[in-house]
């Protein structure tokens, strides 16, 4: 059975840091590429980064500069290291893994708050 476990949200000020992470397990085919999405209230979700099977990334253009997504290809697990956030980032952040069948797990989430 498949998990996505995530951690690392929390409450932060304007300016500050977090890093995620995001912990795998019982996946039975191969990885296609791993991610961040976001959701704030009232908001759809919507992708924050993503990193493929061969180390391509992309970023939503607000988030450009200021997060790298990176990955441990042994251990399947996901990172997302969050700089200089401000109080538009705030939401929760999950994760999810594309498998090289098309299909896509999610993880539950994790809150981050970013206060001015």
């Amino acid at each position: 059975q498949v998990h996505l476990v995530e951690s690392g949200g929390g409450l932060v000020q304007a300016g500050g840091s977090l890093r995620l992470s995001c912990a795998t397990s019982g996946f039975n085919s191969n990885i296609k590429a791993m991610g961040w999405y976001r959701q704030a209230p009232g908001n759809q979700r919507d992708l924050v980064a993503k990193i493929s099977i061969v180390g391509s990334t992309n970023y939503k253009d607000s988030v450009k500069g200021r997060f790298t997504i990176s990955r441990d290809t042994a251990k399947n697990t996901v990172h997302l290291q969050m700089n200089n956030l401000q109080p538009e980032d705030t939401a929760v952040y999950f994760c999810a893994v594309e498998s090289s069948d098309y299909t896509t797990y999610w993880g539950k989430g994790t809150l981050v708050t970013v206060s001015s």
